[in-house]
């Protein structure tokens, strides 16, 4: 009897799903609970490096502004920074964390959100060239998340999440430079562009139909901004941006030769932009277009072992090197488009950075340019003089740049 009733007992299956239940829930309810503390610690995790990112570029770019903050304010300017971002801070700089203050203190200024966020912030500084400073800034944010009641289930209350980031700025331009302006002096370059020269009243006009005139062409009114003159104000305005990078002369180094039917006696690398400014502002423009001879003669300088020895005497630097390219034609025979490519390709090969600007130039002229352009942002096209001077502009800012730049 007593068997039968316990054989009975172990083939009734009643209350197995009660029983499941019971084992599988609380595995349930914590995989939910996972799902919901994965999706807020990928939102936070996000939020708290958007916040270090920030902060670290904040503090950066003021130890290079013209208030320029000590290393100590600086720190605070990142603390400050993620607070106002939410990043929460609290950091081993603190007086609370360095031991000054009583303990009391330390508690009563304390916000809530410091028991589960910790800032580091670490600040060199090295020189940079002569006279520079380079600051490098790195910015080290952790943050405590607690656990909902279901992820607990698992036997873990919370995790600690953490975001670092470093960022770099300069007083004084980080790269030593050495460029060479290879510019198209060619009759074409005297004829009018779109843009009204306000200086004249009248001047002879000259355009590809009457330029069989030249120089016995009538005066006209309006008289017209001439491409060479617009050339002259754009290498002008190109030439500002590197006096403005470095008013010392002691980074940058320049020169020019420029070309028509064929080369003219090129420029000396010089330091500043003195001597390039001058012979750009001598320009007359005649002639035909030839430009593998300038093109070569740039290169050749440019690269020549002198400049490394020039640079390393006066700022202990390698310089970066460039070629400005620029034609507003074609040049007379295919076989200099040519000589051209080669000695852009060898250029190329060995590190110097080509920019190159075709000014009203006609298709083949804009395809040679594209050619020997570094990369297709290193190519610009101007149509008015407001781009030519747009695009020796822009070339100027990037080659002398001061920028905070993030590196991790």
């Amino acid at each position: 009897m007593i068997g039968r009733s316990f054989i009975t007992m172990l083939k009734d299956r009643g209350g197995n799903f009660g029983m499941m239940t019971a084992v599988a829930a609380p595995l349930l309810l914590a995989a939910g609970g996972v799902s919901i503390d994965m999706a807020n610690m990928l939102m936070t995790k996000n939020q708290l490096q958007d916040a270090t990112d920030a902060a670290a570029l904040a503090a950066a770019s003021a130890l290079v502004s013209d208030e320029q903050p000590d290393i100590a304010a600086a720190k605070e300017i990142a603390r400050k920074f993620l607070r106002t971002q939410g990043g929460g801070t609290t950091s081993p700089d603190d007086p609370a964390e360095s031991g000054e203050g009583t303990p009391s203190e330390a508690a009563s200024s304390t916000p809530d959100w410091d028991d589960v966020n910790t800032l580091a912030v670490n600040i060199t500084e090295t020189p940079n060239g002569a006279k520079g400073k380079i600051f490098q800034v790195t910015v080290t944010n952790k943050r405590v998340i607690d656990f909902n009641a279901m992820t607990r289930l698992l036997g873990t209350d919370s995790i600690e999440l953490e975001a670092s980031s470093t960022a770099e700025s300069a007083t004084e331009t980080k790269n030593a430079l050495s460029m060479f302006l290879v510019l198209d002096r060619s009759g074409s370059m005297a004829w009018k562009t779109n843009t009204i020269n306000t200086a004249k009243t009248s001047c002879p006009n000259y355009t590809e139909s009457n330029w069989s005139r030249y120089p016995y062409l009538r005066a006209s009114s309006p008289c017209y901004v001439t491409k060479i003159d617009a050339l002259k104000t754009a290498v002008s305005d190109l030439l500002a941006q590197l006096l403005v990078a470095d008013p010392d002369q002691i980074y940058v180094r320049t020169a020019a030769v420029s070309y028509n039917a064929s080369q003219d006696a090129a420029g000396t690398l010089a330091w500043g932009t003195t001597g390039a400014a001058a012979y750009v502002n001598a320009l007359v423009a005649t002639g035909g277009t030839a430009s593998g001879s300038a093109f070569k003669t740039a290169y050749q300088k440019v690269i020549a072992d002198t400049e490394n020895t020039a640079h390393a005497a006066k700022n202990g630097q390698v310089p970066t090197k460039y070629i400005v390219f620029m034609t507003d034609g074609e040049n007379n025979y295919a076989n200099d488009d040519t000589v051209t490519k080669q000695w852009c390709d060898t250029a190329k090969a060995n590190k110097v950075e080509i920019y190159s600007v075709a000014f009203m130039a006609p298709q083949r002229g804009q395809e040679l340019l594209k050619y020997c352009a570094t990369s297709s942002s290193y190519y610009f096209e101007a149509e008015e003089t407001a781009d030519l001077v747009a695009a020796f502009k822009a070339i100027g800012e990037r080659a002398s740049a001061m920028v905070s730049r993030l590196t991790k």
